[in-house]
């Protein structure tokens, strides 16, 4: 089973025990994240599609590290001119391990579950 979901503005297709690296999230290495914005979950046929996301879906993924990505150098030269800037960047990004993913249909059948039970006590 995959998931589709978006976090840092970005979209990314997981499934379990993937280590993918995303724009920086807070947390220290060893965290547990939950990721709710899930635009797709399941395999084939089975597959379900929010609008625009999935009702009660949700991944739990593990920090890894926090870290930056490699420099990206911006250089710009006005020709004839002696003009140049030179500027550096290295982005801020969070490995994460992707643990579990919980369809829709299981997060609502425990939910209904525990609400049955809740009013048998009663």
């Amino acid at each position: 089973m995959f998931a589709v979901i978006k976090t840092g503005g970005k979209q990314y297709r997981v499934a379990a025990n993937d280590v993918v690296t995303i724009e920086k999230l807070d947390g220290v290495a060893g965290d547990k994240i939950e990721f709710t914005e899930i635009l797709m979950v399941g395999v084939g046929a089975d597959a379900t599609i929010g609008a625009p996301f999935v009702e009660g879906a949700v991944v739990s993924a593990e920090v890894v590290e926090q870290g930056r990505a490699k420099k990206v150098i911006a250089f710009k030269k006005r020709r004839r001119q002696n003009s140049k800037r030179t500027r550096g960047h290295r982005q801020h990004q969070t490995t994460v391990r992707i643990l579990d993913i919980a369809a829709a249909g299981k997060a609502k059948k425990a939910s209904k579950k525990s609400e049955t039970v809740a009013e048998a006590a009663n």
